[in-house]
């Protein structure tokens, strides 16, 4: 069982590794008792959620991540390196696969899940490489007509003084600008933490979906606390300020569809979660693919961006 990111995990993870234990026999008198022990748990944990306990699962780090997915939901996966400038940015994965048949470009955040894996992709916190890399596939996607979807999990875009070096910001904008005026139909799914610009340049799409525990926010809300209270303790407080989940996203117009995650959150069941987004995106993008005109695409996805924000008293 993988280390709990924050107590009120605690019993939910213990209880699902022994149901996933007795499970291993076949379905028995106990396995039935820890399954409805397990879901009443799950049931009085999750009936109440703060912002900042979303904040921890979406952290959680047995999370799936963008590989997951993709190995998950679609076949014949071909990566594709470099930006053509400078290096390649492990922090982002892209490339083409095939999605119900259908080709399809997908990019992604790539966290680590042991320690030489995180460092190697800088903690899924992309370097202005990462982000030319992923604009790349976007044009060849625009090239040879295909869909893009775009997984989102990063802290943010890296910070360092090497990548403001190499242009991180200009690197963001060009992304964003871009992906307004790309002609093929984009799917943004929000599947982890969703933070600040090194989200937002992967997150001009004609659709933009959240994992149901996923966050999505301007800042992290450590960050927010510094800057607001200038005590980081005080990240609860922020997060609650943010309006960062999924729910509050939604009614606030910032997203178009909540996809539900398994009992406990994708951590506990990858394969499910990854079973439940492809629904989605299945019906996402055979609703896009009858839009034939580029500029009607374009124009339904300036309005959707110009919308947001608007509110009537």
């Amino acid at each position: 069982m993988a280390t709990p990111t924050a107590p009120f995990l605690e019993p939910i993870e213990r209880l699902a590794e022994s149901l996933k234990e007795a499970r291993r026999h076949g379905e028995s008198e106990e396995a039935a008792r820890l399954a409805a022990r397990f879901e009443q748990a799950v049931k009085e944990t999750f009936r109440s959620l703060t912002p900042w306990q979303q904040c921890q699962i979406a952290r959680h780090p047995e999370r799936p991540y963008t590989l997951d997915f993709i190995h998950g939901m679609m076949t014949e996966f071909v990566e594709l390196h470099g930006d053509r400038t400078f290096a390649d940015d492990p922090a982002i994965v892209a490339g083409f696969a095939l999605f119900d048949g259908q080709p399809v470009a997908v990019i992604g955040h790539q966290k680590g899940r042991d320690t030489t894996e995180k460092v190697r992709r800088n903690f899924g916190m992309p370097r202005p490489e990462g982000y030319r890399k992923a604009l790349r596939v976007m044009q060849m996607a625009e090239r040879f007509g295909r869909p893009v979807i775009t997984l989102i999990d990063t802290p943010g875009a890296y910070p360092g003084i090497d990548a403001e070096e190499r242009g991180q910001a200009e690197a963001i904008a060009r992304n964003l600008r871009e992906m307004a005026l790309l002609k093929v139909p984009i799917i943004a799914v929000v599947t982890g933490e969703g933070g600040s610009g090194g989200a937002l340049a992967l997150s001009v799409a004609d659709r933009i979906l959240m994992l149901e525990h996923a966050v999505y926010s301007v800042i992290s809300p450590e960050g927010c606390a510094a800057i607001l209270w200038k005590d980081q303790s005080r990240a609860e407080d922020a997060a609650q300020a943010l309006r960062l989940t999924a729910a509050d996203l939604k009614r606030l117009g910032v997203i178009d569809e909540i996809v539900p995650e398994p009992p406990g959150g994708a951590q506990l069941d990858p394969s499910r979660a990854a079973e439940l987004l492809s629904s989605s995106l299945r019906r996402h993008l055979k609703e896009l693919r009858r839009v034939k005109k580029p500029n009607l695409l374009l124009a339904r996805r300036y309005r959707k961006f110009r919308t947001m924000g608007e509110f009537v008293q």
